[in-house]
C-alpha cells in the first residue's frame, strides 16, 4: 500500500510541476507581448530557433532575489523583522544542507500564499520597481550578464527561469533588457490574488516543463538552446537543452557537470568576471521556490 502511495504523490507532484511550467510559459509569452510595445533597441539579425535561459540567485543575481523582496517589503511595514528573521533561517539551513527539505517547501509556500492573498497585482508589481532600484541593480553579475548580452548579439532571445514570482521575475528581465521571464504564477481573479498557486512553484522539474511549454510555443529547437544555473536543483532544467552552462556552481552541480562535460563558469571570485570572450555555448547553438516562499511568511 505504501508503495502505491508513494507513487501516486510522486505523480500528482509531477502534474503540479507539469502545471506551473505551462503556467509560467503562458504569463512568460503574455508578459514579452506586453512589454514589446515599448520602442525596441535595433535588433540583431533573428536566431528563430534558438534561445538561452538564465536562472536568477547567484547565477544571474548575487544572492537570492526573494530576500532582497522581502527586505524591501519589510521595510514597508508588509511584515515583521522577525519574519524576516525566519526566512534567514530557513536560506541557511538550505545552503548548509545543499537540497531543500520538501516539507518545508509545502510549509512556506502556505504561508507565502496567505500574505498574497488579498492583495492587488499592480500593488506588489509598482513596490518591486522600487524595491529593484533600491536593493537589487547593484548585484547583478558583470560575467553573467555579458554571457546573456552575447546571446542578445546573436540574435537569439534570452528568458529568465526561477521560482520566483512572475511579476518580479518579469521587472528584472525588463531592466536587463532580456526577452522575458519565466517564474512562479500566483493565481488572480479581477487583478487580485486568490491566495493559491496555478499548479507549483517554478521549482526543478517544474522549471524543465516550463522551458519544454515556451519552446514549444516559441518554435525553439532545444537542442540549438542553453541553459544556465548555479544549482544542482536545475539539473533538470540544463538537461533539456543541448549546451549547459554551470554559472557560479554549488558541490553537487559542479559534480554533475564534471561528469557530464558541462561548461563552468565561475564569477565569485573575479578571475573570470572581467575577461569574457564569446564560449562555446554560442558554437553549438536555471532554489529559490523554498526561498520564495519561506521569505513571504506573514503569521496569519
Amino acid at each position: 500500500m505504501s508503495v502505491w502511495r508513494g507513487r501516486d504523490k510522486s505523480q500528482e507532484l509531477e502534474r503540479l510541476a507539469e502545471l506551473a511550467g505551462e503556467a509560467s510559459a503562458e504569463a512568460a509569452m503574455a508578459t514579452a507581448s506586453a512589454e514589446a510595445l515599448e520602442p525596441p533597441a535595433p535588433p540583431a539579425p533573428p536566431d528563430l530557433t534558438a534561445a538561452a535561459f538564465f536562472d536568477v540567485d547567484n547565477t544571474m543575481m548575487m544572492g537570492a532575489s526573494i530576500f532582497y523582496f522581502a527586505r524591501g517589503l519589510a521595510a514597508r511595514k508588509f511584515f515583521t523583522s522577525a519574519d524576516l528573521a525566519g526566512f534567514v533561517w530557513q536560506q541557511v539551513k538550505f545552503r548548509l544542507g545543499g537540497r531543500e527539505n520538501k516539507e518545508d517547501i509545502k510549509t512556506h509556500r502556505e504561508r507565502a500564499l496567505s500574505f498574497v492573498a488579498g492583495r492587488t497585482v499592480q500593488e506588489l508589481t509598482d513596490i518591486s520597481e522600487e524595491i529593484y532600484d533600491e536593493l537589487m541593480a547593484d548585484k547583478i553579475w558583470s560575467g553573467t550578464r555579458a554571457l546573456a548580452q552575447m546571446h542578445l548579439d546573436a540574435g537569439q532571445r534570452v528568458w529568465l527561469v526561477t521560482a520566483t514570482p512572475i511579476e518580479l521575475a518579469a521587472i528584472i528581465s525588463r531592466r536587463l533588457g532580456l526577452t522575458g521571464a519565466l517564474g512562479t504564477v500566483a493565481e488572480t481573479k479581477d487583478g487580485v490574488y486568490t491566495g493559491r498557486l496555478v499548479g507549483d512553484l517554478l521549482h526543478g522539474r517544474a522549471k524543465a516543463h516550463a522551458v519544454r511549454a515556451l519552446a514549444s510555443r516559441e518554435g525553439l529547437n532545444l537542442k540549438r538552446c542553453t541553459a544556465y544555473s548555479d544549482s544542482q536543483n536545475d539539473v533538470p532544467m540544463l538537461s533539456v537543452v543541448g549546451t549547459a552552462v554551470a554559472v557560479n556552481p554549488d558541490g553537487g552541480l559542479r559534480d554533475v557537470a564534471r561528469a557530464r562535460g558541462w561548461e563552468i563558469r565561475d564569477f565569485r571570485t573575479g578571475r573570470k568576471a572581467a575577461k569574457i570572450g564569446v564560449p562555446s555555448v554560442l558554437g553549438v547553438g536555471a532554489v529559490a521556490g523554498a526561498v520564495a516562499a519561506g521569505m513571504a511568511y506573514r503569521k496569519r
